[in-house]
């Protein structure tokens, strides 16, 4: 059963050598965040799983162990999702930039409280598959932890990578306010088409953490919203 969920953006920017000059800029995304991952330590959890956005090559269940790197963004930085269990081999496959991010989190809160796997979600999932399979995650194990890391719309300013586009504002509101109260019919029903349109890579890890979430009875917080550079950051806690 899931018992507790923390949400957070997954840009490379949150980590400051990746961010260089600009780093000040999210460092109140990067303090909601480690508050999040607070929520989900007290809950003490026995397995902690990371979702976020993946393409073609970052797709599906990563064990523990598995390392990612940011040398694709100009910095000599790897990261691991937690620690390999003893005797095991070194997991090869490297973890979608989401993910990397999300270890990367992980290491600067000291995680410690349960083993960590990890699972890239194809942006493009439909709503329906998303929902099965956060059901399924949720059922791995008697307490379950998701750290769900995903954007709203990139396109909140015509300097957002994807442009202007004014049904953005509108999309990011009813996203980032169902975050913040868990409300799970809402995260199940945005618009798969729309979502794409707008470059929201968060829609499928968000409705893979409503299937999760699904008789869980758990209630939401939000800790942050923002779109510093034209995508729509939320952090949200639920517990």
């Amino acid at each position: 059963m899931l018992v507790a969920a923390a949400v957070c953006p997954c840009p490379p920017l949150l980590v400051p050598e990746v961010a260089v000059g600009a780093g000040p800029e999210l460092d109140a995304a990067r303090n909601a965040c480690l508050d999040a991952l607070g929520v989900l330590a007290a809950a003490r959890p026995d397995l902690l799983i990371v979702a976020g956005p993946a393409g073609a090559d970052g797709r599906g269940p990563f064990p523990p162990g598995s390392a990612g790197s940011f040398a694709g963004f100009g910095v000599d930085l790897t990261v691991r999702l937690g620690d390999a269990p003893a005797g095991a081999a070194v997991p090869e496959r490297p973890l979608p930039a989401s993910l990397a991010v999300g270890a990367w989190l992980l290491g600067r809160a000291r995680w410690a409280g349960a083993p960590v796997e990890g699972i890239g979600v194809d942006e493009s999932l439909a709503a329906d598959r998303c929902l099965r399979t956060g059901a399924d995650l949720a059922a791995r194990s008697e307490r379950v932890a998701l750290l769900v890391m995903g954007d709203g719309s990139a396109c909140r300013t015509v300097k957002a990578p994807g442009y202007l586009d004014e049904r953005a504002v509108d999309f990011d509101a009813a996203a980032v306010r169902a975050l913040g109260s868990a409300d799970l019919a809402v995260l199940s029903a945005l618009d798969e088409t729309l979502a794409y349109e707008l470059k929201a890579a968060g829609r499928a890890p968000w409705q893979v953490l409503a299937g999760a979430a699904r008789g869980a009875g758990l209630g939401g917080r939000l800790l942050y919203e923002d779109a510093p550079y034209g995508v729509g950051y939320a952090v949200a806690a639920w517990s």
